[in-house]
């Protein structure tokens, strides 16, 4: 277990659309944004608060303002189609370069996302930086090597009673039918106590698999 006192310097990641999704399927809730940065800076200096974010249309501006209000800097990024109709819409190439460009700034990055494909990442800012990299995310969804491999996990099912509240169904009068949810092949989830952000990914080539030899070299 790592040590964490108040003057560590520490930068939050989180892949929105990865958690979102993980808390849907699995607990049928959403995320209390607020109340996950508390937990991921436990008293520490922040640095910088970021959520990545997938857009398909306006009507997710009001979760977007949500997930702002409740204190990360929201990058956005539209979903790419490609000339097969299929879809992609990920961040794992931003978050990595957004997680080294930090690396040498901050004491700890708190990585949000169950993701493994993040490992060689985490191995290089630790190695290369000498950076503390957290994971925070759903041990159900988690990638075991994910977790073995950060300096700290924190799982969501123990934070349950402040990180998840249940989603609210709307039914129509006469009728308990339920609207299935649009599927696009995507990764797991996020949420912030108002709408959902979009579907999004297809194809199942990870772009982050460019950046490995990258980190090896180094």
């Amino acid at each position: 277990m790592i040590v964490k006192n108040k003057d560590q310097r520490v930068a939050v990641l989180v892949d929105v659309q990865n958690l979102y999704y993980s808390a849907k399927n699995h607990f049928s809730s959403r995320i209390n944004f607020r109340n996950l940065l508390s937990i991921a800076l436990e008293n520490r200096t922040l640095i910088r608060a970021i959520a990545y974010v997938i857009k398909a249309d306006e009507r997710e501006t009001e979760f977007f303002d949500a997930v702002n209000n409740a204190g990360f800097e929201i990058k956005e990024k539209g979903i790419q189609i490609f000339p097969d109709g299929s879809k992609k819409g990920d961040w794992d190439v931003g978050i990595t370069m957004d997680a080294v460009r930090l690396g040498e700034k901050v004491d700890s990055i708190v990585l949000v996302s169950g993701d493994g494909d993040y490992i060689p990442v985490v191995t290089y800012l630790q190695q290369r930086f000498g950076c503390l990299v957290e994971v925070i995310a759903f041990s159900k969804t988690c990638s075991n090597k994910l977790q073995e491999t950060a300096d700290d996990f924190i799982a969501i099912e123990d934070h349950k009673g402040s990180l998840l509240f249940r989603i609210k169904r709307n039914i129509k009068s006469g009728s308990n039918r339920k609207t299935p949810p649009k599927k696009y092949n995507t990764k797991t989830n996020p949420s912030a106590s108002v709408s959902k952000p979009s579907d999004s990914k297809t194809r199942s080539t990870s772009p982050i698999t460019k950046l490995k030899k990258l980190f090896k070299k180094e």
